[in-house]
């Protein structure tokens, strides 16, 4: 069985910034992005910002990340999603879980 190295382990890592437009607040979207995150053994936060949407920054396999984005991307059965921005960035490794504020 291959073993893999240090450098190819955090080469798969990845950060994952994502802003949601639409019916985002106060339908249990944070709660429903940290469910799916934790779920996936993703670290980061979802966030209300005051215009309106919802800040995710998420760390973990770029694979497990994908996923979450396709979940973030539905929003749970309140939301409207309207739009979503999303870039993935270099792993910077500093959380511990995944929070929501």
């Amino acid at each position: 069985m291959r073993k893999w190295s240090d450098t190819e382990v955090i080469n798969m890592l990845k950060r994952l910034y994502v802003r949601v437009y639409g019916m985002v607040q106060g339908v249990g979207f944070r709660k429903f992005v940290q469910i799916h995150a934790m779920r996936l053994g993703i670290k980061g936060y979802a966030k209300n910002l005051p215009d309106g949407t919802v800040e995710v920054v998420a760390e973990g396999h770029e694979e497990a990340l994908s996923k979450l984005l396709e979940y973030i991307k539905r929003g749970p059965p309140l939301a409207e999603v309207e739009k979503v921005d999303y870039k993935f960035i270099e792993y910077k490794g500093e959380f511990k879980d995944f929070e929501t504020y």
